[in-house]
């Protein structure tokens, strides 16, 4: 699985994060299945764990983002996507169209 981050949106009084959004992707063989979302944060610049923007690191919002959501499930999406597009089990098309 790869995670990133997309985005980031912060306030302009404290550069507080307040939204993150993010992406997490995973390829097996040629085929890659993904996801996209946003996580809401309320920044307290007076917290003892409180990161500058300017110090944070993409590392660190990702575990943000992680710690907010239902991973395991996120993931197993993946596999399930993954798993539908190596073996669909429906397919398209038109008999009377020649396929390429």
């Amino acid at each position: 699985m790869e995670w990133n981050i997309a985005q980031l949106e912060k306030t302009s009084a404290d550069d507080g994060v307040i939204t993150a959004h993010w992406r997490v992707s995973k390829t097996l063989e040629e085929h890659t299945a993904s996801s996209y979302g946003t996580c809401s944060f309320t920044p307290d610049v007076e917290s003892e764990g409180f990161i500058a923007y300017a110090d944070l690191t993409e590392e660190v919002v990702i575990g943000w983002v992680q710690a907010e959501l239902d991973v395991e499930t996120i993931e197993a999406g993946l596999d399930s996507n993954l798993a539908a597009l190596i073996t669909p089990v429906t397919t398209y098309g038109m008999p009377w169209v020649a396929t390429v």
